[in-house]
């Protein structure tokens, strides 16, 4: 751990920041190509550092009253990332956890799991949070990373203004107009190939492969019309599973079963119609499919190839004021590969579900002092699941009124809140926001804030109903015992209440001479009645297994023994008690000179702590965070020639939200070295690269219970008409 912890030191020494604000505001497309502004413009100034997502109206970033970290387009389309959890890695506070070719989650500021439930995901605004189970399928973005214009990272609760499940933070992925792409590069292609290593301690895999290809063409007709298509498909074989036992004290075998890879086609079109007297009427559409493993709570389901989210969206903005609709509509199913049913077959996830959702904003100025946004949203949505043939449909609305008070040149205080009542919560929820900031000059701001955010329970908590048959392992008892199977009832649970999240932080964001932005953040959450998949009874003497063919005495001693060996009977959603998380965050993002940009980053996340706890749980029913993550690295642009490179330390995280407490554990501490360089010809119209993640080829693991990931190499190429 000392030589990791001296090449950290060594690598933050030397390094500074990727994330380098080069991206341009929302309603400035730049005027000249992007390797032709490299050249020209030493580095962008605070004023263009605009953000959207804070406070749901255009802002600079220095003025947002919150922490954000901004992803501009530079660094999407030449990191070495294929998914946006590399991508978004070495944002401070997230943490990451792909599980498989397909399976990313992430969380800000909290420790993430297989269904990451508290942090909402925008594209455009658009909702791409899946009420059903409560989760992101980050593979179902219909977006190819040439149209991202920047990615905007909220760390911290947002539900002041973006309502339910914004509990940890927001991820907003904003794409350029068709305008704007037709202006840059109207028609590119992307086409990449590549091979990572398979082979373990002890064993010699083939090498996996994967392939990639991703278009668009973007076209302004006229002064009123523009129009772009794109089109992507992604494939990638199996990771390698992990071997042995998992490192607990029950060292359980991992389980085999038979791994698969991904395939991901993708098809996304949009419209817009600029207004003469102002503003602009967008229509979107796309559809994406997706196929692999997706891990939960009773263990990996394979998702069939046929599954698919198509959404239509159509919004009116205009400045501030934004009206607009959108559907996604979810179908698809896949099968559980170590859960069965109680005839004997693979435990089959049927899903169908349709989101409709209609929502209005705007932003008033109230004389010299007050800057006045609000808004609200009424959304319904219908469910088809067959673990939970209970329920049918949900219906959520809320608004929201935010205040922005001027005191002179150096004092602003935000204040606002917003409302929100679901069908299936008793009582509406309201989560207040307020933050006090202090700016010593323009380029700096000092902010101190109050949070109140919530995470609904999703459809699945609510109806989730289904007998699965698990497999224990007893032969030190019996031969017979050696693959003892027995039944587990698990139900969810109608009567939860929300998850809520009471958040206090004092934070720094400032742009030292045009060139260094400097970020520091303290926070304190606490999370009253967090949902939790929990074992609320067990076999015993008086009520053994079917088909127990020992003395039922014996499961007594079981349970008696250390560490207790109990054969749970029915697991449940419950609101368990209080979970108190602090952290640190620490960054500086660097302009060196006009060419190279560089980043460090530190965050450090304390163990939580729990209180009032029921009987029977501790501390070790929720996932851990790692304490310790480091982040460095750079990009540099110079003539034909670019390339970046980034250091990813995370520390050991555990691990408990994956069938029961006998695959639970602790993920060793790993260091994630990521690089790629490329070289531009025929006038920047074409751009050969080679991306490499995971150079020093470390058997990483990201969850107790995921894939291994090992060296990844990439060469791509780029076409641009």
């Amino acid at each position: 751990m000392s030589a990791r912890c001296l090449f950290m030191v060594i690598a933050l020494a030397v390094a500074s920041p990727l994330f380098a604000q080069q991206q341009t505001p929302p309603q400035t497309p730049p005027q000249t190509p992007p390797a032709e502004a490299d050249e020209q413009e030493p580095t962008i100034s605070y004023e263009e550092q605009v953000v959207v997502t804070a406070s749901r109206t255009q802002q600079q970033l220095v003025n947002a009253p919150a922490a954000v970290t901004l992803v501009p387009t530079t660094t999407i389309q030449n990191s070495p990332a294929i998914h946006i959890g590399d991508l978004l890695r070495t944002v401070p506070g997230i943490n990451v956890s792909q599980g498989s070719a397909r399976d990313i989650n992430l969380t800000t500021r909290g420790a993430t799991s297989t269904l990451a439930t508290s942090q909402l995901a925008l594209v455009d605004g658009r909702s791409v949070y899946l009420d059903f189970f409560g989760m992101v399928m980050w593979d179902l973005v219909p977006t190819s990373p040439h149209e991202i214009r920047q990615i905007e990272v909220i760390r911290g609760p947002a539900s002041a203004v973006w309502g339910a499940n914004a509990m940890t933070g927001v991820v907003n992925v904003i794409t350029r107009s068709p305008r704007e792409l037709a202006a840059q590069a109207p028609t590119t292609l992307t086409i990449g190939a590549g091979a990572f290593n398979r082979s373990m301690a002890g064993t010699d895999r083939d090498a996996g492969s994967l392939f990639y290809v991703n278009g668009s063409h973007a076209h302004a007709v006229n002064e009123r019309w523009a129009f772009k298509l794109s089109a992507g498909y992604l494939t990638q074989d199996p990771l390698p599973r992990p071997t042995g036992t998992i490192p607990n004290a029950f060292r359980t075998p991992y389980p085999t079963y038979a791994n698969t890879g991904t395939s991901q086609p993708k098809f996304d079109a949009r419209v817009d119609y600029d207004i003469a007297g102002g503003g602009t009427v967008t229509f979107s559409g796309g559809v994406a499919g997706t196929e692999g493993i997706i891990h939960s709570g009773v263990g990996p389901f394979d998702i069939s190839s046929d599954s698919r989210m198509g959404y239509f969206s159509t919004r009116y903005q205009n400045g501030p004021r934004r009206i607009a609709f959108f559907t996604n509509l979810l179908d698809g199913n896949a099968a559980n590969l170590l859960a069965r049913g109680p005839a004997g077959q693979p435990l089959p996830l049927v899903f169908d579900t349709k989101t409709f959702d209609v929502e209005a904003a705007d932003s008033r100025t109230i004389g010299t002092r007050q800057v006045l946004t609000f808004g609200g949203n009424y959304r319904h949505n219908t469910f088809d699941i067959s673990v939970a043939p209970a329920g049918d449909d949900r219906n959520e609305g809320g608004a929201y009124i935010q205040d922005e008070i001027f005191f002179g040149n150096r004092f602003r205080w935000v204040v606002g809140g917003r409302v929100d009542k679901f069908s299936s919560i008793d009582d509406a929820v309201f989560s207040p926001r307020t933050t006090f900031m202090v700016k010593p000059d323009p380029a700096q701001t000092f902010r101190v804030s109050f949070n109140r955010a919530f995470r609904a329970p999703s459809f699945i908590n609510n109806h989730f109903d289904t007998t699965v048959l698990n497999e224990v392992n007893l032969s030190a008892l019996s031969p017979a015992l050696a693959r003892f199977i027995f039944p587990i009832r698990a139900v969810g649970n109608p009567n939860l209440k929300q998850e809520q999240m009471t958040a206090y932080e004092v934070g720094y964001t400032g742009v030292i001479r045009n060139r260094a932005t400097v970020t520091a953040a303290f926070y304190y959450n606490v999370t009253d009645d967090g949902i939790y998949f929990t074992p609320v009874a067990a076999y015993t003497p008086a009520s053994p297994p079917p088909g127990w063919p020992l003395p039922p005495a014996l499961l007594g001693v079981l349970a008696a023994l250390t560490p207790p060996v109990v054969l749970p009977s029915r697991f449940t959603y419950l609101n368990l008690g209080t979970i108190k998380d602090k952290g640190v965050e620490l960054g500086v993002d660097v302009a060196v000179n006009r060419y190279v940009n560089a980043f460090t980053n530190y965050s450090y996340q304390a163990k939580p702590v729990a209180e009032d706890l029921p009987p029977g749980t501790t501390i070790n029913d929720v996932n851990w965070p790692p304490k310790n993550r480091f982040n460095a690295g750079f990009d540099f642009s110079y003539r034909r020639f670019l390339g970046n490179m980034t250091v990813n330390y995370t520390d050991e995280a555990y691990w408990q939200d994956v069938l029961d407490v006998r695959f639970a554990g602790t993920t060793d501490a790993y260091t994630l070295v990521n690089a790629g360089f490329g070289v531009r010809w025929a006038g920047d119209r074409l751009v050969t690269s080679i991306k490499v993640t995971n150079l020093t080829n470390e058997e990483i693991m990201q969850h107790i219970f995921g894939d291994v990931l090992k060296r990844q190499v990439v060469g791509e190429v780029r076409f641009t008409f």
